[in-house]
């Protein structure tokens, strides 16, 4: 419950409330991963459009979203896997900063990749765990 607590404050304006009230932590975690996407592509264009103050609120948005997932890690149960995904929202959000202070579109790109990737593997998830019932316990 720690976890989905977590990930809940950092979830913000993305989704109405109620479709937060009634996820699961897959479906939360997959929403913050929706919110985060959404929030680079905004900061991608409003760097086309030198609109820095609202890049800037981007990126902050998305950073906090990344710290949100990085708080919501369960190293207990996680393992290397939640070990590994530490370090890669670490990278995340020193490349963040990087782009926000350089209008580095190529580093952007570059974590919309990697944060497309890992969304992903969220969104496969379900599937393979044939779970319908939330769970109590995930990675991130």
């Amino acid at each position: 419950m720690r976890a989905y607590s977590r990930a809940a404050q950092s979830y913000g304006s993305v989704q109405v409330v109620t479709g937060v009230a009634t996820a699961d932590n897959v479906q939360l975690i997959q929403m913050l991963f929706d919110g985060l996407s959404e929030s680079l592509a905004s900061a991608k264009g409003h760097i086309m459009n030198k609109a820095i103050e609202e890049k800037s609120k981007a990126l902050s948005r998305a950073g906090r979203i990344v710290v949100g997932l990085q708080g919501a890690l369960d190293f207990e149960h996680g393992g290397e896997l939640a070990q590994n995904l530490n370090e890669l929202y670490a990278y995340v959000t020193r490349r963040l900063f990087h782009v926000n202070a350089y209008n580095d579109l190529t580093a952007l790109e570059e974590v919309q990749g990697l944060i497309h990737d890992i969304s992903g593997a969220w969104k496969s998830l379900p599937s393979l765990l044939g779970q319908t019932q939330p769970s109590s316990r995930y990675t991130n």
